[in-house]
């Protein structure tokens, strides 16, 4: 095997390797419909740092790290954009909104919530000071 095969060969094997990773992430987003663990600012910056670099990637001989970013870039994207759209779809507006850990509407360790996710501020059930219903 001469000298350059072996670079492009481990570039190829670790290509495939990231791809692999990335695919359980991407298919889970798409059945769930759950991204609420992700932000629009991870998402958006991730896709543009993409796009920027894309400019470095594609001035290089072609190989494989050209599926690799543009694995990359479309993954990005993809999400950025599920994101968006299950974000709507499932409702989720970020309103405040009183919601009980008890069900119980007279409950008085109510939560404030934003989209889903707990008020962890320093007034909030979840510290030491009580939030007053």
């Amino acid at each position: 095997m001469s000298t350059p095969a072996l670079p492009v060969l481990a570039g190829a094997i670790s290509t495939l390797i990231f791809v692999a990773s990335y695919v359980p992430m991407l298919v889970k987003a798409v059945r769930s419909r759950d991204l609420s663990s992700y932000s629009t600012g991870h998402l958006a910056l991730a896709t543009i740092g993409n796009l920027i670099h894309s400019l470095y990637i594609f001035s290089l001989p072609v190989g494989p790290i050209w599926l690799l970013h543009s694995f990359y870039l479309i993954s990005t994207a993809l999400m950025l954009v599920w994101y968006r759209r299950f974000r709507l779809v499932n409702g989720i507006t970020g309103s405040l909104e009183r919601v009980s850990p008890s069900g119980d509407d007279d409950d008085m360790d109510s939560v404030m919530v934003a989209g889903g996710a707990p008020d962890l501020s320093p007034c909030s059930p979840f510290s030491r000071h009580r939030v007053p219903a």
